[in-house]
């Protein structure tokens, strides 16, 4: 070992000790073992790999859905003389081979790619080569078909241990069931379980649901009641737009942010965000992410997440500096339906989802038998309007060909214009000679960016228009030209989502999907769906709800919540809900009865109760109706 664990936190963080559970979970790490951390959002996940990566001779490989968090991670590192660098989808294979090189020749401490990548034969071959310390698998939940998030390039990763047998494996993810538990070590080929899991229990944030028609007042009522920063969840770009400018017109200091703005933009406002010149941000689920900012005081839901994972994650932004805060879920059923809309949605037929396949082959004229590896720029409005497909169920094919393994997606990222020198000095100087009107442009090049011949340096055309006191089309125009004359290599900037096809492209009829596989997740997306629903219906503590659901028990109700603190439209105890549910369950088992039979068999006085704790028990899949009569499910 090259340093203690403390005496790297305190160099490179600054922090005299660990959070709760960090110590273990490194330590484990440290010994060898193989290890499963189970953190909620704001937990320190990051520290529980870097610090061992840093108190080790060799590389830690961080595998990572989130290219933008990968982004985020790396420059952190890099501000903190941490040698840390990131392969993703969107850059240059030549960049990538040099990155590789850099991590088996240099001394990267930290290489964080996507799953996408990891499984490719350059990434395996030099992965070989590597003297690797740690493999964190971030979001390790991606893993499993169990959870709500399946990549199938996840199950890739246990076939990288092969090539690093004596290596250890971190996996980490905030929100995990317990069949995911189990899941994920399986699938990871750990060598005897071994799990760290910090409670889900958040004693400082109060999960409220109100039951509302009018959301937009009850946003501006619940902002003007709790001060400080906040977060609001919209479904959809526009929604994040149209509150942002309502809240603007009430007095409230808001802005909104979505994959689809600009990447400075979307820069300028999280970090106006974070230094509290905004107070609000109103956004979709891309925004929060890796952020570290400790006192959000709310975090508003306009709608209902189709999964307690997702609600999960996202209302976990709040209170991360163990201060009082509040996690709304502002729900009426018009959020139900359009859940139960949605569902239908995103699990096409078969020949929408061939449709979809075949079109994108021919949107990027690929040939059959080729395509493997390949990524490309994805702008899903343009696909769609090109083919006169609907938007909505396009992205559902797209998505169950992700999830069958055919291709993935990625979140929009900004890689910025590249470029490297393809000839030597000697043939530049010639190259120059002959073309006059391009050496301005070339000796800006060479005084601008060191080390052109050897490698790929990020250029920022902007800048070089002002050097050169010429417009950027210029810049760029002029750039085209040395790469099309093989001067030069140059990749311009790309801040779209990218679209990778993981295998080959097939005929149409050729293209093989798993239908048990596909009616398995489309079962555990509506039992996902069901779970939403009742966290939102049922008048019990919403914190004891959320446990129970990650299968953690509690004894105790919160009693922050709204429904501890009746605050629900329900009138409806926790006591008289768990005293009525028995009852029924007793009276059914003894003999099946019809509906009005098993509401008339209770006290007249307690019969708008007994209907109220039905619904639930129905909705909930508790109980069934059949052949007329309540029995148990």
């Amino acid at each position: 070992m090259i340093d203690s664990p403390l005496h790297v936190l305190k160099k490179y963080w600054g922090y005299d000790a660990f959070r709760p559970l960090q110590a273990d979970i490194v330590q484990s790490v440290l010994e060898g073992h193989d290890t499963l951390a189970l953190m909620p959002t704001g937990g320190g996940k990051s520290i529980c790999f870097q610090v061992p990566a840093l108190c080790q001779e060799g590389i830690c490989i961080v595998i990572s859905p989130l290219i933008a968090l990968m982004k985020d991670q790396v420059h952190n590192l890099q501000t903190r003389q941490v040698p840390a660098v990131a392969i993703y989808s969107g850059m240059h294979h030549k960049e990538i081979d040099r990155t590789f090189d850099n991590c088996v020749y240099g001394n990267i401490k930290l290489l964080y790619i996507s799953p996408e990548r990891l499984v490719t034969d350059v990434a395996r071959e030099r992965i070989a080569r590597m003297h690797v310390n740690l493999l964190a698998i971030d979001e390790a939940h991606c893993i499993s078909q169990w959870g709500y998030d399946f990549r199938p390039p996840y199950l890739e990763i246990a076939k990288i241990r092969e090539l690093i047998p004596n290596t250890p494996v971190l996996a980490l993810t905030a929100t995990a069931t317990s069949e995911v538990v189990e899941d994920i070590q399986e699938r990871l080929a750990f060598r005897t379980k071994r799990v760290f899991q910090k409670s889900f229990v958040r004693q400082n944030l109060a999960y409220v649901v109100l039951q509302e028609e009018g959301k937009m007042e009850k946003l501006l009522d619940i902002l003007k009641k709790v001060p400080g920063s906040g977060v609001v969840y919209a479904r959809n770009r526009r929604k994040t737009k149209e509150i942002a400018q309502w809240l603007w017109q009430k007095g409230i200091s808001a802005d909104f942010y979505h994959a689809g703005l600009q990447p400075e933009v979307r820069a300028e406002r999280q970090d106006a965000w974070i230094a509290d010149h905004t107070r609000i941000m109103v956004s979709t689920n891309a925004f929060g992410m890796g952020i570290d900012k400790p006192d959000v005081r709310v975090v508003v839901h306009m709608e209902l997440p189709d999964s307690l994972e997702a609600y999960f994650q996202e209302a976990g932004r709040a209170g991360r500096d163990g201060k009082k805060a509040y996690a709304v879920l502002l729900y009426n059923q018009s959020d139900r339906l359009n859940l139960e809309r949605n569902y239908e949605l995103a699990f096409p037929e078969i020949q929408e989802i061939r449709r979809v396949y075949h079109a994108l082959g021919s949107y990027y004229q690929l040939a059959i038998g080729a395509g493997k590896g390949q990524s490309f720029d994805f702008d899903l409005v343009d696909f769609a309007k090109n083919f006169q497909l609907e938007p909505l169920k396009t992205m559902s094919a797209l998505k169950a060909l992700e999830q069958a393994g055919w291709l993935a997606l990625t979140e929009a990222v900004f890689v910025p214009s590249s470029l490297t020198m393809r000839v030597d000095k000697s043939e530049l100087y010639d190259y120059q000679l002959r073309h006059p009107t391009l050496d301005p442009i070339i000796k800006a090049i060479l005084r601008a960016y060191q080390g052109v011949f050897n490698h790929y340096v990020q250029v920022r055309e902007p800048q070089l228009s002002v050097l050169l006191k010429m417009s950027t089309e210029d810049v760029v125009r002029a750039l085209q030209t040395l790469h099309k004359d093989q001067i030069i290599d140059y990749q311009m900037k790309t801040d779209k989502p990218q679209l990778i096809f993981l295998e080959d492209r097939v005929e149409r009829t050729a293209l093989d999907l798993d239908f048990g596989l596909y009616r398995f997740r489309k079962t555990r997306h509506w039992e996902r769906i069901k779970s939403a629903i009742a966290y939102a219906e049922q008048p019990l503590c919403r914190s004891r709800q959320l446990l129970q659901y990650f299968g953690e028990q509690s004894e105790r109700d919160c009693g922050v919540c709204d429904v501890c603190l009746g605050r629900t439209k329900a009138d409806l105890s926790n006591a008289d809900y768990d005293a009525i549910k028995s009852r029924i369950i007793e009276k059914i088992n003894v003999m099946p009865l019809s509906l009005e039979d098993l509401i008339a068999s209770f006290a007249s006085s307690s019969q708008e109760k007994v209907i109220r704790v039905l619904e639930y028990l129905l909705d909930e899949g508790v109980l069934k109706q059949q052949n007329g009569n309540i029995t148990p499910k």
